[in-house]
């Protein structure tokens, strides 16, 4: 069973060697509307930390000339924070890990000055200028202004398991581990982005809030979720239910394995797992990306002992991003990640039956997060 609240997967996981050569972040993401207009727009909001054993009086940036050449790795706790569509942007703010209080254990809860982040709020500004943002390649960010005052209700959950447990904190078999204790998130409150205000309802949400640890980065890196979806088959909306598609190249003990993913759907209450690390199931999965002139596009299978899920999904580039972070050792291996809030696309469910497989329903997806990215071993 996925639908597996622990919030102890959630908490803050940089002790051990991870400490000196880690990083761990929260990620969260839903839709707003506009006060004045009513018009959807998707927002993130995320706390990156790297190298909490490493910290200095000052954020020590990986990409700063002068740090590479003293081969110095990154530490600081990121909160990076923007949107997509129209006006899309990232916005990054720095602040040494000698300056931020960080619970050790679960619940989680991160706090830098007005940047703060537990599992059920998150509060927090970000300010840069044009000259701020010109004058400081290194911050790999845009300028802009945003602030959020939020609330979040995590209601159905991806524990991922195999290795994202307590028991292996500091054995750091994986060099990425996941969790999404909100895979469908109801959140509450406002945002004000560029001087427009905007109201966040639970039910226009479309909330999702995860978390990823650890030493690097998968290549290929791979995200696919929504939970505004609607039936084909009956044309009713999907109160209850969620899919969430990730992975790409893990690496156990540095050695990398096949081109897999993890994925589920929480279709109306029942769970489809097509978790590959559950060897029980007896996973297959085949995805392919494109990148073409004006768009991005997914296209995955998978399948197991039971069901079968077929995932097609695009996303308009003019809004997304090119999203930036630098790993532990403080190379910035993903040049080229696209990330996106305004995905679209269809999902086919079948449950197998002996020899056949008999469709469940086809579902229609909007509002999906979606990312992917590579490099060059």
């Amino acid at each position: 069973m996925f639908n597996n609240h622990d919030t102890t997967r959630n908490a803050f996981m940089l002790t051990g060697l991870l400490a000196h050569k880690g990083y761990d972040w929260w990620w969260h993401s839903f839709t707003a509307q506009d006060e004045e207009t009513g018009e959807d727009k998707p927002f993130f909001i995320e706390f990156f930390i790297c190298n909490p054993a490493l910290a200095e009086d000052e954020p020590v940036l990986g990409q700063l000339p002068e740090n590479r050449e003293k081969g110095k790795y990154p530490s600081y706790l990121m909160v990076k924070a923007g949107c997509w569509g129209e006006g899309k942007m990232q916005l990054h703010r720095f602040f040494s890990l000698k300056n931020v209080r960080i619970h050790p254990s679960a619940p989680y809860e991160v706090e830098a000055e007005d940047c703060y982040a537990t599992e059920n709020s998150l509060r927090g500004s970000i300010h840069i200028t044009e000259e701020e943002k010109e004058t400081h390649p290194e911050w790999m960010c845009d300028s802009g202004d945003i602030e959020w005052n939020l609330e979040i209700d995590k209601q159905i959950a991806f524990n991922v398991g195999y290795g994202a447990s307590k028991p292996l904190r500091g054995a750091e078999a994986f060099a990425m581990y996941w969790h999404a204790e909100g895979m469908k998130s109801a959140f509450k409150g406002t945002i004000t982005c560029n001087g427009r205000k905007y109201i966040v309802t639970p039910e226009k949400s479309y909330g999702y809030a995860d978390k990823n640890w650890g030493r690097d980065f998968t290549s290929p890196w791979v995200w696919l979720s929504s939970n505004c979806l609607v039936s084909k088959v009956t044309g009713k909306k999907l109160e209850n239910s969620v899919f969430d598609i990730g992975g790409g190249r893990p690496k156990i003990y540095f050695v990398p394995l096949d081109r897999r993913l993890l994925g589920v759907f929480y279709y109306e209450g029942k769970e489809y797992d097509f978790n590959f690390s559950h060897v029980w199931l007896n996973v297959k999965t085949e995805f392919s990306f494109e990148e073409k002139e004006d768009t991005v596009s997914w296209r995955v299978r998978q399948e197991n002992k039971y069901a079968v899920m077929e995932t097609e999904i695009s996303c308009n580039k003019k809004d997304m991003l090119l999203v930036n972070y630098e790993a532990p050792d403080g190379t910035k291996r993903h040049n080229r990640l696209w990330n996106g809030g305004n995905g679209y696309g269809t999902i086919k469910l079948y449950d197998k039956q002996g020899s056949e497989t008999v469709l469940v329903d086809e579902i229609e997806a909007t509002h999906i997060g979606c990312e992917y990215g590579e490099y060059d071993d």
